[in-house]
Formats: C-alpha cells, sequence, structure tokens
C-alpha cells in the first residue's frame, strides 16, 4: 500500500485514469481510446494525464496489464481449493467466463482482435501467463497424482512435437509434451466458446450460450485427462 499522501494521491489518479480508459473501450472500442478523452473525462488537462500515461499506446499496455491481472485473480481464486483437480478446471473456465460476461470490452482487448497500430510489450506476458499456469498446475496435480487418463489423440506431426517439447522446457515442467498437446487443444475450446458467445456467434442456434459453454468446459476437462 502506499504509504505517503503523495503516492496515495497518484495511485488514486492511476485508477481514475484506468476507470476512465475502461468507459472509453465499452462505449468506443479500442481503436477509439484518446488520452485527451480521458483528460476531458476527468476534469483533468491533458499535460497532466500525460505525465501519468505518456501515449496512447502505454494506456492500452496499462489498461491490458490490468484486464490480464483481473482475470488471474478469478481463475486462481477457482482453481484454489480441494476439489478434484477437474472440478477446479472447469471452475476455472466458468469463472473466466463468468469474467468475461461482466466485462466483455475488456475481455475483447486481451483476447480479441488486435488493436490496430498497437504493439504490446514483453512485460505484459508475465501477467498474461497466470491464468493458463493456474490451469497448467491443476493438470500437473492430477498427473503427479496418478489421475490423468490418456484419452487417444490423433497424431501429431514432427514440427508439432518439437513445438510442445520447446514449450516443455520453456514451463520447466514434467508434463508429457502428448498431455500438452491436449491442453492446448482444450484451451482454444475454451476461449473460443467463450468468444463465441459474446461476440454473437450463438445467435438462432445456441441461445442463450450458457449450456453449450458449460458443456464444452466439460469436454475441454475430458480432453485433457481430467476424470470427473
Amino acid at each position: 500500500m502506499p504509504s505517503t499522501p503523495r503516492e496515495r494521491a497518484r495511485v488514486d489518479t492511476m485508477r481514475r485514469i484506468l476507470e476512465s480508459g475502461n468507459r472509453q473501450l465499452a462505449e468506443q472500442g479500442a481503436a477509439a481510446l484518446s488520452l485527451r478523452a480521458v483528460a476531458r473525462d476527468l476534469g483533468m488537462v491533458s499535460s497532466a494525464v500525460y505525465r501519468y500515461v505518456p501515449s496512447r499506446d502505454d494506456l492500452l499496455t496499462a489498461l491490458i496489464t490490468e484486464g490480464y491481472r483481473d482475470v488471474a485473480q478469478v481463475a486462481e481464486s477457482a482453481a484454489a481449493g480441494r476439489a478434484a483437480p477437474g472440478r477446479r478446471f472447469v471452475a476455472l473456465c466458468e469463472a473466466i467466463y463468468g469474467w468475461a460476461r461482466e466485462h466483455p470490452h475488456r475481455y475483447a482487448l486481451i483476447f480479441g482482435s488486435p488493436v490496430p497500430g498497437y504493439r504490446a510489450p514483453q512485460d505484459t506476458i508475465t501477467d498474461a501467463a497466470r491464468t493458463p499456469a493456474a490451469a497448467i498446475q491443476l493438470i500437473e496435480t492430477a498427473w503427479a497424482a496418478g489421475e490423468l487418463d490418456d484419452p487417444e489423440s490423433p497424431p501429431a506431426s514432427a514440427g508439432l512435437r518439437r513445438q510442445a517439447k520447446e514449450l516443455r522446457t520453456a514451463l520447466g515442467t514434467q508434463l508429457p509434451e502428448a498431455v500438452l498437446l491436449r491442453f492446448a487443444a482444450a484451451w482454444t475450446q475454451v476461449f473460443g466458446v467463450i468468444s463465441f458467445d459474446l461476440f454473437g456467434q450463438f445467435v438462432g442456434s445456441f441461445e442463450p450460450g450458457d449450456a453449450v459453454c458449460a458443456f464444452t468446459f466439460r469436454t475441454a476437462a475430458r480432453t485433457i485427462g481430467f476424470r470427473d
């Protein structure tokens, strides 16, 4: 926690800037994000806002980082507990889905189409990795306990196996490459179905989309090899 009035004022101002930025995202989208509009919204001069976020890209980075941290917190909270790892994995997926429905514009910023002209810096990766790391930890728990099944999967190409091996090394995990490939397939299922629901792709078919999302989360858990 900030210890001086000046530090507390700075933290509070940055919080207000991010809140204003999120309002702009919801109302106009990321491409229209403007520091001048943030300044007008907060009743500040533009030069004062620039002291906190020097450019639009810096504001986008701050909003992206905040989004990754927030969704990671709900995912990590859902992954905690004493239930079986597979049930906690499904709960993690449901928590991400709940966060996405509550904050669709923030979900779109971090998991949707790239913002034209913006390239996220490397330092966003740490926060972005927290949510999948929480899922992988559940897989490691089940695998270490001998409670992860080995469902039949299609054969992987040599190139794909090499990528999985490199990922295994980068993650520092003992999980077999085949398990990581099943996780990759399942993880894209999870975010694919959430995106379909949020962006209106289930209109006229699986509407409302909550039931098909719940089904997909359980299917993803089976794909990885979790038991009920």
